[in-house]
């Protein structure tokens, strides 16, 4: 039964990773831009939750109506005022404008709110669990972050399937050249295509913070397996991106339970070892394994 604990608990770390993943995903699908920011927006939108929780006494919780809005018009300036001018000059261009905003972030931090690790108010909802038999328990918040992470992902791909909007997307996704031939207007789509993005990076780093602690620098490693997971799922596929996420948390508690030391080491190599045998993913998008083929 520890084993069946271990892998259920793994399953619904995996869901805190989908959840930081898929804006990642969805950035690169329509867009082409790999943001190595993602993480550091997250730990922004965490602050920023922190600040509003404390100032109004309330669990954190209660500002996430303030903090996502917020985070979407933060993710729709940044595409407006720097990935546009960015995207002119090709897609490692976008890498290198997102690593300056990404230590830039990680500074003004740094100076700002200090080293210091900090954690939410998260009301009852953060020592509750839910016991199954004797052996298994599944705290609350990892299984509110794993819904969460499904909800969202299920929510995108509905609006991307099913509306207007959505087809619009994906057609830019699929040709961005034929899109705008047929009267497509490329750029109100990447606004706010980034704006969700930044939300959900947000609504991910309140999950991370009120499941454990965050400080300035956590941004890198929300960063490196929201890639892997994204990676490993396939870049541009959102429900890959669960799949990875949740192969990624699954191998992390079940090795962990083998022997801590090595359970990041382990995730690391499962990453490698994915990216070797197909590099495209699991579940990659049309146009990733075209790619693949090409290089294989």
């Amino acid at each position: 039964m520890t084993w069946v604990n271990a892998v259920i608990q793994g399953v619904l770390q995996g869901g805190i990773y989908a959840l930081i993943a898929c804006g990642l995903s969805l950035a690169f699908g329509v867009m082409r831009v790999v943001n190595l920011a993602h993480g550091d927006l997250a730990v922004c939108g965490a602050y920023l939750a922190l600040v509003l929780s404390t100032g109004l006494g309330v669990p954190v919780w209660y500002v996430l109506p303030l903090v996502l809005p917020a985070a979407f018009v933060v993710g729709m300036g940044l595409q407006v005022l720097l990935l546009r001018r960015a995207l002119r000059g090709g897609e490692f261009a976008t890498v290198l404008v997102t690593f300056g905003l990404s230590v830039m972030i990680e500074n003004l931090l740094l100076v700002g709110a200090t080293a210091n690790d900090r954690v939410f108010n998260t009301g009852a909802i953060g020592v509750a669990s839910l016991h199954i038999g004797s052996q298994i328990t599944l705290p609350w918040l990892f299984v509110a972050a794993f819904l969460t992470a499904c909800g969202v992902l299920s929510g995108l791909q509905l609006v991307l399937s099913r509306t207007s909007w959505g087809r619009k997307v994906r057609a830019i996704a699929d040709d961005i050249d034929t899109a705008r031939l047929v009267g497509v207007r490329v750029g109100p789509l990447f606004a706010t295509v980034a704006g969700i993005a930044v939300a959900t990076a947000a609504l991910a780093g309140v999950f991370i913070g009120a499941i454990g602690n965050f400080n300035p620098l956590t941004g890198t490693t929300m960063l490196i397996f929201a890639f892997e997971a994204v990676v490993i799922g396939g870049l541009g596929s959102l429900w890959g991106t669960l799949v990875g996420g949740i192969a990624l948390g699954v191998t992390q508690v079940v090795v962990g339970e083998i022997n801590q030391a090595y359970a990041v080491l382990a995730v690391h190599l499962l990453f490698l070892l994915v990216l070797a045998i197909r590099p495209a993913g699991l579940f990659p998008s049309g146009q990733q394994a075209r790619v693949a083929q090409v290089l294989g």
